[in-house]
């Protein structure tokens, strides 16, 4: 979701605002599809701007630019809010080299939702998700998006979270599985913030990191899943060599 400094008209303001009231949305294979990679063997890697500076904006412009270095996207995804400019609202590290802060600020909004987080992946493929207090940043760190709320935090459902929550949207996150391997997932459908975190909580991630809301968009490319739109900051992209 796109956030600004500036006074935000009220579509932006999604708060985690949830009533008791029974959700429509429950965590069925059908309602949410996910990917899993192994970042210590496959190509993993987070997208902003082309070789000139030029954002990519969209998984169809990330998907031409992955084409034109010879490479076949596999899987993508926008990864973490960002500014009225697509710039990252929050940390974000691409081949090692910091492009934007931390940000630990204050706010309103799904980001602020304290406690946030930072998604990452080391020089030798091992991938990480900190709550961003925790977080330590070294020259090691070959990846990094932050974003938030986190979804699961050491095995535990952010308590912010409401079971049968009403507020309802698309949502998209990312945990890590008890073998090292990412799990990145969307919602098909509207689902709550509660019943998102589940999703990672029951296939054993102690920790899992929202990404965005109802603009996210994912591509598959082994699935009748290919969404090529958007108007994103960061994205994630899995690749191979074309053949």
């Amino acid at each position: 979701m796109m956030a600004v400094f500036r006074l935000l008209p009220p579509y932006f303001l999604m708060l985690l605002v949830s009533f008791p009231v029974m959700s429509s949305a429950q965590t069925s294979p059908d309602k949410i599809i996910a990917y899993t990679v192994d970042p210590s063997l496959d190509s993993v890697a987070f997208y902003w701007n082309d070789d000139h500076g030029v954002h990519l904006k969209s998984l169809g412009r990330l998907k031409t630019f992955v084409e034109s270095k010879d490479r076949r996207l596999l899987f993508a995804m926008n990864a973490g809010m960002y500014m009225e400019d697509n710039s990252p609202l929050g940390l974000f590290i691409q081949d090692g080299v910091q492009r934007r802060k931390l940000n630990e600020k204050g706010g309103h909004g799904n980001f602020y939702l304290k406690p946030n987080g930072i998604f990452y992946i080391n020089g030798q493929g091992q991938a990480s998700v900190s709550e961003t207090s925790n977080f330590k940043s070294t020259s090691d760190i070959k990846f990094a998006t932050q974003s938030g709320p986190m979804l699961v935090i050491d095995g535990d459902i952010h308590p912010a979270f409401i079971q049968g929550s009403a507020n309802l949207n698309i949502r998209n996150g990312v945990g890590i599985l008890p073998d090292g391997k990412v799990i990145f997932a969307i919602s098909t459908v509207a689902i709550n913030f509660y019943d998102f975190a589940m999703f990672f909580k029951t296939r054993g991630c102690l920790n899992a990191l929202y990404l965005d809301g109802f603009v996210s968009r994912a591509y598959f490319d082994d699935r009748d899943w290919k969404q090529l739109d958007g108007n994103f900051g960061v994205m994630i992209g899995v690749t191979s060599l074309n053949k």
